[in-house]
């Protein structure tokens, strides 16, 4: 009975939900349209508040932005993703353009309302520091310079060598910088074409290879204005600088790469494909940008393409399919080799087409304001001209430089300058600190001659007429500096590169201005089809290969052959030759038996030994006053060196310059030195010569003049000119007529 029971009311239930099977039905129906609809408003409220928080602040890294969640039906605020933290950008700088570049461009990211930090490389200690960057969502950006013979500054040394280990160093392992994103922009100059930029390529190919994330390609800033892309190192760097800034806003909004990050070329030939993994590798440009920034923000090298069309580089291969994989990178890399070709063949196209049309001009910007603050008035687009210490020495009635000592030129009558601020070595001793340009031709727009020197002649003038009415200033000479009577082509740089240097040469001499030109001894030709010049100067800095390459740090890779024939141009010279030779103490002083062979070679006139000037420290160069030799020191070099050489003697002495002459034996004259030079007479011979189409010869002693016992080696005076007013104080002269 029980049991009918229960059957009884089972089915009792069952009929009555059949019954009533439509009311049940709606409630259900009415329970998801209501779950439907939280849901769908709920999606919509989150999408407008996240597009609200990107519109208030393009920068999310600097923003608390929020999004709203339904979790168990209440809305919570949760902090929008930081995809940038901040960028750190290191420098490596040895004259200051790459720390000034860096602070630039902190400028830049500070205005974006981004945290930023400027390290120098020498402060930095990246065996402790640089693996937190991977975790640290920073970008790290490296400025880095590349210094003589491709080796990094001395700022950077610890930091590249670290590197380079840390890559080659199996322990660290190949992801040890996985997560790091960076940036490199090198600094250097492609007229030295076997190091240009060694050290950025290297940073770059480092830190690619310890897996770290490239955000953009490395960019290359070049200080050979004709080859430069944008005209100018600086213009390199802004260009970059605008691009990179572009690139970092897009990843602080978020954006993914547009493609899987294996286009090889700038192009993306998927671009619609977006990739669904929040990965840290940036590998190209989202869709909207253009090609020129898919090309910049493209993150394959060439190795990376191999590795990538091999499987990877951490993937597993088989034995069997390593024969296949090297024919294929046998086979991309011939394909490498052939571009490169085409590329070169372009590029000369490119360079002819350029040489055709417009050149650069030889002083950038940046370039004419550095030489503007030191004094120089320039002249077009590569000449300048300077007023020496030794005018304005003279015009009050001192004495003159060493030239007035041993050749008798008037210091107040001297006009320096040079028609090529352009130089092809990057002397240790440089006294210009490094500020003019290089290279190893002429390769920029050119001035004419005719403009140069008149335009030299009258900034020249003008500097002389501020010193009108100044206390101490003689009105004679004074009158007389304004007719300039003698030029030194000494001022900076390589005056003989000029292509119209014979041009500018006969202008001089036709205004009666005699010429005294300095040469660096890396242009053979140039010294040989050089017409007549009043005195011709070779520096000799050295007496062997290595030491003049540590000294002159010279462009040219033949350097030595250049300087040998240079040497060997100037004994075929007829007019007065000079050997100049500049002691650097712990440098150049203990090669006596070296600088006698290279006399023997050149055959000089005269030998000029002084000791190098400090021009004041200099990121350029390591010189202290530790290196520049005393004068009894000098004197000493000079006494060996004749002792070396016996067709000379010692002729002259100034010892304010610590400088002294050697002359050869045939200026002098029944015991009486001609070291000076009679400038009227020169004057007369330079016409005649000119007059008869070159036919008509003259030599250097045809243009001697006697020599003043006062400017005598062993004088009383050492080099002192007895007009000198404060030679007479010191000295009590009264009779100067005598020495």
């Amino acid at each position: 009975l029980d049991v009918s029971m229960d059957t009884w009311n089972l089915y009792t239930c069952l009929v009555s939900l059949w019954l009533h099977r439509f009311y049940i039905y709606s409630a259900v129906a009415f329970g998801i349209s209501i779950w439907i609809v939280i849901q769908f408003t709920t999606t919509k409220t989150k999408k407008k508040v996240t597009e609200h928080g990107e519109k208030s602040n393009g920068n999310p890294a600097s923003s608390e932005g929020i999004e709203d969640k339904l979790v168990n039906g209440y809305a919570t605020l949760q902090a929008k993703a930081v995809y940038v933290a901040g960028v750190k950008i290191f420098y490596g700088s040895q004259t200051g353009t790459a720390k000034r570049f860096a602070k630039g461009l902190a400028e830049a990211v500070i205005s974006l309302n981004l945290p930023v930090e400027v390290i120098s490389m020498g402060d930095y200690d990246p065996d402790d520091c640089l693996s937190e960057e991977t975790t640290s969502r920073n970008v790290c950006v490296f400025l880095v310079a590349t210094y003589t013979d491709g080796q990094p500054t001395e700022s950077a040394v610890w930091f590249c060598k670290w590197l380079e280990e840390a890559a080659n160093d199996f322990r660290f392992g190949k992801t040890y910088l996985k997560g790091l994103r960076y940036a490199v922009f090198g600094l250097g100059n492609s007229v030295y074409v076997d190091h240009y930029n060694t050290v950025g390529r290297n940073i770059d190919r480092w830190l690619w290879m310890l897996s770290a994330s490239r955000i953009m390609t490395r960019a290359e800033g070049d200080c050979n204005v004709a080859q430069s892309k944008h005209g100018s190192i600086e213009a390199d760097f802004e260009a970059w600088k605008a691009k990179f800034l572009s690139r970092l806003q897009a990843l602080c909004r978020g954006e993914k790469k547009p493609c899987s990050g294996k286009c090889k070329k700038g192009k993306c030939t998927s671009p619609g494909k977006q990739s669904n993994e929040n990965s840290d590798h940036e590998h190209g440009a989202s869709e909207y940008e253009n090609t020129e920034a898919e090309e910049l923000f493209e993150s394959s090298s060439e190795e990376e393409a191999d590795a990538e069309e091999a499987g990877g580089t951490n993937s597993v291969v088989d034995v069997e399919d390593l024969g296949n994989i090297m024919s294929h990178m046998k086979k991309a890399k011939r394909e490498r080799e052939l571009e490169k070709d085409v590329g070169r063949s372009l590029t000369h196209e490119n360079t002819g087409r350029k040489e055709e049309g417009e050149k650069r001009e030889m002083i950038t910007p940046a370039l004419r304001e550095a030489l503007t603050k030191q004094g120089y008035k320039l002249i077009g687009s590569h000449s300048g001209v300077k007023l020496c210490r030794w005018t304005k020495s003279m015009l009050r009635g001192r004495g003159g430089c060493y030239k007035h000592t041993f050749y008798g030129i008037e210091s107040h009558r001297c006009m320096e300058a040079t028609p090529s601020l352009a130089c092809a070595n990057k002397c240790i001793f440089c006294w210009r600190h490094h500020t003019n340009p290089v290279g190893t031709e002429w390769r920029w727009k050119m001035d004419q001659p005719e403009m140069i020197l008149q335009e030299a002649i009258e900034n020249h003038q003008n500097m002389i007429k501020q010193f009108k009415g100044v206390s101490g200033v003689k009105v004679d000479r004074f009158e007389e500096a304004m007719t300039a009577k003698h030029c030194a082509l000494s001022l900076v740089g390589e005056p003989i590169m000029y292509p119209e240097i014979n041009r500018f040469v006969k202008l001089l001499h036709q205004h009666s201005i005699s010429s005294f030109l300095v040469t660096n001894a890396q242009f053979p030709d140039e010294i040989r089809n050089l017409g007549p010049v009043t005195q011709l100067y070779v520096s000799v800095d050295a007496s062997t290969k290595e030491s003049l390459k540590r000294i002159d740090r010279p462009l040219f890779k033949d350097f030595w052959q250049r300087f040998l024939d240079s040497l060997k141009a100037l004994s075929e010279k007829q007019q007065r030759t000079v050997y100049r030779l500049t002691l650097v103490k712990a440098w150049n002083v203990d090669e006596l038996k070296a600088y006698a062979d290279l006399i023997s070679l050149g055959k000089p006139d005269f030998i000029e030994v002084k000791g190098v000037t400090y021009c004041g420290e200099s990121s350029a160069s390591n010189l202290t006053m530790a290196n520049v030799p005393w004068h009894e020191e000098v004197v000493h070099f000079v006494q060996e060196l004749a002792d070396l050489i016996p067709d000379y003697e010692i002729a002259c002495e100034h010892e304010h310059s610590n400088c002294l002459l050697i002359a050869h034996k045939k200026f002098k004259i029944n015991g009486e030195w001609w070291t000076w030079i009679n400038y009227d007479h020169f004057q007369e011979l330079v016409r005649e010569h000119e007059r008869s189409g070159g036919s008509k010869t003259f030599t250097a002693a045809d243009y001697a003049a006697r020599t003043p016992c006062w400017a005598l080696f062993g004088s009383r005076e050492r080099g002192f000119d007895p007009l000198d007013v404060r030679y007479q104080r010191k000295n009590k002269v009264r009779d100067i007529s005598g020495c």
